[in-house]
């Protein structure tokens, strides 16, 4: 039996990642802090695909869960062909306006969880010489824009830690690659459901089933790296490149002029 792990699972880019693995015929372990849609996801995709789908309630953020998580696979004797590190929030908002325990969780989801889950599920992986990790950064990682900031580090410390271990693993048969989409039609960003329709039709957004696709092609294919879309390639040198006086007008457009 093929076992997918996939973080996040519960909603958006991870419930499509479990589809379409599920539809590969992998089983899966589908980990979220959102237990009740977890549960009824794992359900839907049982009968829709006739795959095992267990469910692991855990969140993400804290140091507890990677141990919680390998404890149950070491438990069920399940050695993942596939782990997928998708568990992320966003804000738009200053650092300093943002709480110590928000802070926390960044670090705590984009860091240690997806650092952590690489090395000790890697590690299962290894003893059998093959798998493959696929960790969710983001086109943002190029660019330090302000209200961004948090969420544009911690992601860009994935891209680096993922290209590196990549390397590291690479003798032990197991591939790391890393995804770092441009926008996806989700509600990551809050936007409406309205608003995501357009901005897929003049392609703005890429849609999760698209995206997904061509991620797990890389992925299988054992690529280092994806990012979806030409036109994304060229707005992350346009915007990496901004001088930081065009940054500033920025932060005092978005937040500045808010508190007058």
């Amino acid at each position: 039996m093929r076992w997918a792990v996939v973080t996040g699972a519960s909603s958006g880019i991870g419930l499509e990642f479990a589809r379409q693995l599920a539809k590969k015929r992998f089983s899966l372990v589908l980990v979220s802090n959102q237990e009740k849609e977890l549960n009824e996801c794992a359900e839907h995709l049982r009968s829709l695909y006739f795959v095992e789908a267990l469910t692991l309630f855990a969140d993400l953020s804290i140091p507890e869960s990677v141990a919680a998580i390998t404890g149950f696979l070491t438990e069920k004797g399940i050695v993942p062909e596939v782990l997928v590190n998708n568990a992320g929030i966003f804000d738009f908002r200053q650092v300093a306006d943002l709480s110590e325990n928000r802070i926390d969780i960044y670090i705590g989801l984009h860091v240690r969880a997806v650092t952590m889950l690489s090395v000790e599920i890697g590690r299962m992986m290894a003893g059998r010489r093959h798998g493959y990790i696929l960790n969710m950064s983001s086109m943002s990682c190029w660019m330090p824009m302000p209200g961004i900031a948090l969420y544009s580090s911690t992601k860009a410390y994935i891209r680096a830690f993922s290209r590196a271990f990549r390397v590291e693993m690479k003798d032990s048969g197991v591939s790391v690659t890393v995804a770092c989409p441009g926008g996806i039609a989700t509600n990551l960003f809050g936007l409406s459901e309205k608003l995501q329709r357009f901005a897929v039709k003049i392609g703005v957004l890429v849609t999760p089933e698209r995206f997904v696709r061509r991620a797990l092609k890389k992925m299988f294919r054992r690529k280092a790296q994806y990012i979806n879309g030409g036109l994304n390639r060229l707005s992350i040198v346009a915007v990496a490149s901004l001088p930081e006086w065009a940054r500033l007008k920025v932060k005092r457009v978005a937040f500045d002029n808010k508190r007058k």
